[in-house]
């Protein structure tokens, strides 16, 4: 077991320390910075944003249903950053082994001791602490912010909402590595995941279309039925389970794509 994870830490650091000293990477980060700390301001100051509605109603002496502004804002911004990050997590994870399969390194990754699953669990880990380096800034701003407000930001809808971002970006990076390890194109990686991650994330309108089982059977698997449901506030444990089941998923067939690359090359 300590083999195992010496060996999982070791791909970690290398992966991570690639992420860190690449320039495209931090590209993608400021412009999600940019991006995210504009619809921070829109949803929360804009002609149209959260304060503005309130004061619409307050002048119109509309006070029922009450709006909890902390809450309305934070489901509302991290609704809009989840979709926008369909767009950015495909390019993080395109390169993860499209560029072993470029570099000819990937053969001698297949073929060394170290096992599938233990490279797919550590270059996971490494892209997603990349990713979460990304979202703390957000944290920080969002809770300045919202640290004045009345009644105060609950912190457990708080946290709740960004573990749901998290988990979400997880299963993405996920899925998205196994389709990384499918190619040595970057950009047809890229390209291909966000294909897929569209179409988990809008499988509940064709959904609703379906009836019987298979609508039913569809409807759960959408990314975005079940992370609303945890950027709303709502500890729902299948939700939790579906989206830790595309991580699992991704990196299972993630570990089978390597393996028949191994067996193609004995």
């Amino acid at each position: 077991m300590k083999v195992i994870l010496a060996n999982i830490v070791a791909i970690y650091r290398k992966e991570l320390q690639s992420y860190f000293a690449s320039p495209f990477a931090y590209v993608i980060a400021g412009v999600f910075w940019l991006l995210s700390g504009f619809f921070f301001v829109a949803i929360l100051l804009g002609p149209d944003g959260v304060i503005a509605q309130v004061a619409t109603r307050d002048q119109l002496g509309i006070t029922d249903p009450p709006i909890d502004v902390p809450y309305q804002f934070l489901s509302v911004y991290l609704g809009v950053i989840g979709s926008f990050t369909l767009f950015m997590l495909p390019m993080l994870s395109m390169g993860l082994y499209s560029e072993e399969r470029k570099r000819g390194t990937l053969e001698l990754l297949a073929t060394s001791p170290v096992t599938n699953w233990v490279v797919a669990v550590g270059k996971l880990l490494g892209v997603l602490t990349f990713f979460v380096t990304m979202v703390i800034p957000l944290m920080v701003y969002e809770a300045i912010a919202l640290s004045a407000s009345d009644p105060p930001i609950q912190m457990t809808v708080m946290l709740l909402g960004h573990a749901g971002l998290v988990l979400m970006a997880a299963a993405v990076l996920s899925l998205g590595m196994f389709v990384s390890s499918l190619t040595d194109s970057t950009i047809l990686a890229a390209i291909l995941t966000f294909g897929l991650m569209l179409f988990l994330w809008v499988v509940d309108v064709i959904a609703n279309a379906l009836s019987g089982p298979v609508g039913e059977a569809l409807a759960h698997l959408s990314l975005l039925k079940h992370y609303t449901n945890l950027v709303q506030g709502v500890l729902d444990t299948g939700s939790v389970a579906l989206l830790l089941s595309y991580v699992v998923l991704g990196l299972f067939l993630t570990a089978q794509s390597v393996e028949a690359l191994r067996y193609q090359r004995s």
